[in-house]
Formats: structure tokens, C-alpha cells, sequence
């Protein structure tokens, strides 16, 4: 969370004392002013990196559960594929009831747009390749199980590539928009 409008205060409070005596247009006032934008845009840079890092993470955390379920144990190949196909159709049944509801006619929800463009998106990436921590290795897998939610722990993994054809690429984390 960004300090420099309370930093700022402070200081001005220090060297005048009440901070409601300051006049209008007063340097002071000006300097509280920038540091008030300044963490405002520091808050929506963050709030942006948030929103644009959850697909990741919620990638992370369903194939951790997976490898959870497996008790921490390697995946073979076409359990891999499998899961890849799960995770990129899990939208489906939500897709289809959507559409299901709309009457005939009508345009589609701006809503099942989102999970339509979502979905595509999803596919596109497994047809061109997958990217996922690797989990077939014993040193990834035990790493993946330990995994607790945060950014920076994503960096310590290896990833992969994996295509709906079934080849394999190693990878770097986090992607740079190179696929």
C-alpha cells in the first residue's frame, strides 16, 4: 500500500502543525496533492497487475490440487492431457446453460461474451501450447505441493509448454507474450 501521502503529511504537520490551517493554493497543499495522485496511481497500476496475474494463479492452484489428489506424486503424460482438457473446458456447462436461458432473438449477455472470449482464448493457447508447471518430475511435484498462493513462489518452478498434438517445451516464467 503506497505511504507517500501519509509520509507527506506528516512532515507538513511537523513543520506547521494542523494540517487544516494550510491555505488553498499553498505549496504544502500542492505537495499533499501530488503524493495523493501519486499513491492513487500506484493503487491502480497494482490493482491492474492483480487482475492480469489471477489466470496464472488459479492455473497454478487447480493443477496443484491435482497434484494433490495424486499425493504428491508425479502425472503421466495423458493424465496431464487430460487435465489441460478439463481445465480449458471448464467453462462449458456454464457457456452452454447461458446460452440455454437467452431467449431466441436476443443478443448474448455481455457476461457469456467474457466467458466465450475466455474460452477461445483458453483453447487457442492448448492448441499452440499449454502453459503449466511441470508435473511430472518427483522435484516439481513435491515443489508444486508446497505451493501457497503468492506470485514470486510461481518463479521457483519449472514450466512447459505442453500442445493438444502432445509436444513438449520448456518454458520461462512468467510468460512474456512470446505464445
Amino acid at each position: 500500500m503506497p505511504k507517500t501521502l501519509e509520509k507527506a503529511r506528516k512532515a507538513i504537520a511537523k513543520k506547521k502543525g494542523p494540517i487544516e490551517s494550510l491555505h488553498q493554493y499553498s505549496r504544502d497543499s500542492k505537495r499533499l496533492h501530488r503524493a495523493q495522485v501519486r499513491d492513487e496511481k500506484l493503487e491502480k497500476i497494482a490493482s491492474s497487475r492483480k487482475k492480469s496475474d489471477k489466470p496464472y494463479l488459479e492455473r497454478t492452484t487447480f493443477f496443484q490440487e491435482a497434484v494433490r489428489q495424486n499425493e504428491g506424486q508425479p502425472l503421466q503424460m495423458d493424465t496431464i492431457q487430460e487435465l489441460i482438457k478439463t481445465f480449458v473446458h471448464q467453462h462449458d456447462e456454464e457457456l452452454h446453460e447461458m446460452k440455454k436461458t437467452r431467449r431466441p432473438g436476443r443478443p448474448a449477455s455481455a457476461k457469456e461474451d467474457l466467458l466465450k472470449v475466455k474460452v477461445d482464448k483458453l483453447q487457442k493457447e492448448y492448441q499452440s501450447g499449454f502453459l503449466l508447471p511441470v508435473l511430472d518430475t518427483e522435484e516439481n511435484a513435491a515443489l508444486l505441493g508446497r505451493y501457497e498462493g503468492s506470485w514470486s513462489y510461481l518463479t521457483g518452478l519449472q514450466w512447459v509448454r505442453i500442445s493438444s498434438a502432445g509436444t513438449v517445451q520448456p518454458s520461462s516464467f512468467p510468460p512474456r507474450g512470446d505464445h
